[in-house]
């Protein structure tokens, strides 16, 4: 068994360097999960508030519930 067979352990600076590689990891991590949520979630969310609105009558849907008993201070 020969000590040269291994080699020094790096001590000095380790730290650092564990650190640049986790936090450029979870800058990118965050920022798919960010596209991900955008693309997947809030536009489609978006898209279904535009066609829900586009078509919506306030008055209408106001008489409907004013026909079924909703409100009791509008008769």
């Amino acid at each position: 068994m020969s000590s040269s067979a291994l080699g020094k352990p790096q001590m000095r600076g380790l730290l650092a360097k564990r650190l640049r590689f986790h936090i450029v990891g979870a800058v990118l991590v965050s920022l798919g999960v960010a596209a991900f949520y955008k693309f997947a979630v809030a536009e489609p969310r978006k898209k279904a508030y535009a066609d829900f609105y586009r078509n919506y009558d306030s008055m209408k849907d106001f008489e409907e519930m004013r026909k079924a008993g909703i409100f009791q201070s509008a008769k």
